[in-house]
């Protein structure tokens, strides 16, 4: 009967400094992209090292609604909302970058999710 061999698990460092991750969300991509711009820059001022910006799929809602009352069933207008995603990692933040996030100014339908992992 052979004998089998066992293999080792390398378990993975544990890194002592949280990681941030920040999620935006808009209807328009183009505004996305001018806010993980401004990310970006924030980051190389600081001295950050991070991922991204990471396109996440868009979102597509779509909605069917009659044009007319229930007599004419075959006349219908469709319309959709579509909901684009970025995803920024800061691997390794440091207090000059936390400050400067929090004092950015997005514009306006950008909406900004900021979590510690």
């Amino acid at each position: 009967m052979p004998v089998k061999k066992q293999t080792e698990v390398k378990e993975k460092p544990v890194t002592s400094m949280p990681q941030i991750r920040i999620k935006l969300k808009s209807y328009d991509s183009k505004v996305v992209d001018a806010s993980c711009h401004q990310i970006t820059e924030i980051s190389g001022r600081s001295g950050v090292e991070m991922v991204g910006p990471v396109p996440l799929p868009t979102e597509i809602k779509k909605y069917t609604v009659n044009k007319s009352t229930f007599v004419h069933k075959d006349a219908r207008e469709q319309f959709e909302m579509r909901v684009h995603k970025r995803l920024i990692e800061v691997i390794s933040p440091n207090q000059r970058f936390i400050e400067s996030l929090r004092d950015l100014t997005l514009p306006a339908g950008v909406e900004i999710e900021v979590k510690t992992v």
